[in-house]
């Protein structure tokens, strides 16, 4: 007998090829998998709440189809995947702008997922409660505005560690063993968090400008430019290549801004925004920095607490995000933004 999950598979496998089924075009499937129609309906009911089919009526019959955001929330064998050399992967090699009206029209999370983030969120609100010093919640925010500064840029490939980095953010000594553009990198990160907490009323009614102003921080002293970029970027170990035309970043960027402002969810805000921004790589450089600190804003407006990323398998994270780039897909980047917000949760406020 198949396990679940494989039998889901297989459901969708027979969807695909026939496009439109009811649920009695399943006969065969019941005898080969030696089910009962329950069983099966039950699979169909978890397919439809994981947005991978969906339900069409016909008459008095209920039909399923495969789903519109089916590329974007299916699951992938990321080890076969990442197997095949990057130049032989079939993938979107130009920026999709469908993908917002596709993102808009589906709920990110599952109810699972959704329950889980529901559950951690009302757990940092309890623990933070329980603190009646504002220096001891300042000195929390410190520990999470190191660890952030520390791992967002280690997936920079910054080689400052974790202890270097509190010498260099809490007493100012600098590693004379790294560059100057790693010590800059790691400050920034520091001004980045402290302005984004004095200035938190911005971001509910999230602008453009707003995402300037994080970046321009971000990469400050740091020879970037400041304005959208005009030019073309390359991304390495994908055939993506994002927007050149910079009037096209504009409208990306105001097409992401008006889908995370439309979602009534801030997880969902928190995550698009993680993902977005990454994805339309509005900026020469530090776009993936941005994208991070532009969450942890959103997290914090909403009374949540920041990611600090810092169990995060930098491999695993860099996989996430080319794998939207390629095909849209977001489960894995899901998958390592609940495990995250789940880790900060348990770290922080304890």
């Amino acid at each position: 007998m198949l396990k679940p999950e494989e039998r889901r598979k297989k459901i969708l496998e027979f969807i695909k090829k026939k496009w439109n089924v009811q649920i009695s075009d399943f006969l065969e499937l019941i005898n080969d998998f030696w089910v009962d129609k329950k069983t099966i309906q039950r699979d169909l009911n978890k397919l439809v709440k994981e947005n991978l089919i969906e339900k069409v009526w016909k008459l008095k019959f209920t039909n399923y189809k495969i789903a519109k955001s089916y590329k974007i929330f299916e699951k992938i064998d990321l080890e076969k995947y990442f197997q095949t050399n990057f130049e032989d992967r079939e993938v979107n090699k130009t920026f999709n702008f469908d993908i917002f009206q596709t993102l808009k029209e589906v709920d990110i999370f599952t109810k699972q997922e959704q329950e889980k983030l529901e559950n951690l969120q009302k757990k940092i609100i309890k623990n933070i409660s329980k603190y009646d010093s504002q220096t001891l919640i300042n000195k929390e925010y410190e520990r999470i505005m190191i660890e952030f500064s520390w791992k967002s840029s280690s997936i920079e490939w910054n080689t400052y560690s974790l202890l270097a980095t509190e010498a260099l953010l809490k007493e100012n000594i600098a590693d004379n063993t790294k560059t100057s553009e790693e010590t800059q990198m790691i400050l920034n990160h520091k001004d980045a968090f402290n302005e984004t907490l004095l200035n938190l009323d911005i971001f509910r009614g999230l602008k453009v400008r707003d995402i300037e102003f994080i970046h321009h921080t971000l990469t400050k002293k740091l020879g970037v430019t400041s304005n959208i970029r005009k030019n073309i970027v390359w991304i390495t170990w994908t055939l993506y290549k994002p927007l050149d035309n910079e009037f096209q970043i504009k409208e990306a960027l105001q097409n992401m801004v008006d889908l995370i402002n439309s979602k009534q969810n801030f997880f969902e805000k928190a995550f698009l925004s993680l993902l977005l921004t990454s994805y339309i790589q509005a900026f020469e450089d530090g776009n993936k920095r941005t994208a991070r600190m532009l969450t942890n804003a959103l997290l914090l407006v909403y009374n949540s607490i920041p990611l600090s990323y810092r169990w995060v398998d930098v491999i695993e994270y860099k996989k996430a995000t080319i794998l939207f780039y390629e095909l849209n897909n977001i489960n894995y980047f899901k998958k390592i933004f609940i495990e995250q917000f789940e880790d900060s949760v348990k770290n922080y406020f304890n």
